[in-house]
């Protein structure tokens, strides 16, 4: 295997490959990269049994890269892209000499690398199903960031660590909950599926695929479903992933049908208030803050035996003379309140102790549930 290869190129593909691999990983040849390099195309592959990444790079002209001689390897990804990210110069040869050296040289560096044979790397299934679902890059990366963050961190009930998604029709559903708050994102596709799929994605996986992705809001993404992976695929990039298996729980009859109250305030002053509220909190206390009303004010406090205490003021718009006082964690109210890019949040309440619901009329795709918490 021989080329030369335009560094800003090399590199680019490194950083996405190199997502999939594990420093933990008991078999050696996993914290590898496989290079795979035909006449006008070389293929980087990472995995870590979780997930797969694959790129490809094409030749357009000379400019870009360019083969000497063919042939597959298995780099040290880890050293690779250490080499590839420093060097200086604008190109970057690699060539394999005694079957299983590899030799990375510019005009004034040179690096020898140990390679492993392309035998010894697992085969890697990627192969694209019969139907695809095909979701716009940037509605989707707007899933990801609006619904991943209420997932579960708890090992002990797995299922609560990924993303649901629930396709019916032309409709999608995403559901993420940790049992203490649930973040809900319906979009509707382009294209009905004649086939529906109930699964959930891994969100530690998912969100590693969404920072791969650029800005490119006129491109789409493929989604393969089978029976225990998922594969998406994205302009030259293919990104696998397991799928937890197991039956997700019906978050539906957790959203309040009915409420008593309802403020409506602008996103950005209410977000500030609880920031500011929760200063004078501490771990210990889960960041705990008290909401009232009273009349057309909002007063919101906090406090700490050992710190001391706050009280901030701020005011709404209701829909009826109702008042409220309930606790709520300040951190996961902030966090449902940053998944909305709209101007106004509607705050929906059922009762004391029952859910909270956060709303906009601006984007009614998105859905926040925050559970109250008991303070006597």
């Amino acid at each position: 295997m021989k080329l030369t290869i335009k560094k800003d190129i090399l590199l680019d593909a490194l950083n996405k490959v190199s997502k999939a691999i594990s420093t933990k990983n008991l078999i050696p040849v996993l914290a590898g990269i496989k290079f795979d390099l035909k006449k006008n195309k070389l293929t980087l592959t990472a995995s870590d049994n979780d997930i797969t990444i694959q790129t490809f790079i094409t030749a357009a002209s000379d400019d870009e890269f360019k083969v000497e001689k063919e042939g597959s390897i298995i780099v040290q990804g880890k050293y690779m892209l250490d080499i590839v990210r420093k060097l200086p110069d604008k190109y970057i040869n690699i060539e394999v000499f005694d079957e299983l050296k590899i030799l990375i040289y510019t005009e004034n560096s040179e690096f020898r690398l140990n390679g492993i044979s392309e035998e010894e790397y697992p085969k890697i299934n990627l192969d694209e199903s019969k139907k695809k679902v095909v979701i716009n890059n940037k509605v989707f990366k707007e899933i990801v960031s609006q619904t991943a963050f209420a997932s579960s961190n708890e090992e002990t009930k797995p299922i609560l660590t990924g993303i649901n998604f629930n396709i019916v029709g032309n409709i999608l559903e995403c559901n993420s909950t940790d049992s203490y708050r649930l973040a809900r994102k319906v979009v509707e596709l382009d294209k009905a599926d004649t086939e529906n799929y109930n699964i959930v994605i891994p969100s530690h996986n998912i969100i590693e695929f969404s920072r791969i992705l650029d800005d490119d809001d006129k491109s789409n993404i493929e989604l393969h479903i089978s029976n225990n992976k998922i594969l998406f695929i994205y302009k030259q990039l293919k990104f696998q992933s397991r799928l937890i298996s197991g039956t997700y729980p019906n978050t539906s009859n957790l959203i309040p049908k009915e409420d008593f109250l309802v403020i409506t305030t602008n996103i950005q002053d209410l977000y500030n208030v609880i920031d500011r509220a929760s200063i004078l909190t501490s771990d210990k206390d889960k960041n705990i803050v008290t909401l009232e009303t009273e009349g057309n004010l909002l007063i919101l406090k906090s406090s700490s035996q050992e710190i001391g205490r706050v009280e901030e003021k701020m005011n709404i718009e209701k829909n009826n003379s109702e008042n409220i006082k309930i606790s709520f964690s300040a951190k996961y109210m902030m966090e449902a309140l940053k998944s909305f890019s709209t101007e106004k949040v509607e705050i929906h309440f059922v009762g004391e102790i029952k859910p909270i619901l956060v709303k906009s009329k601006e984007d009614e795709t998105i859905t926040q549930l925050v559970l109250p918490i008991r303070t006597y």
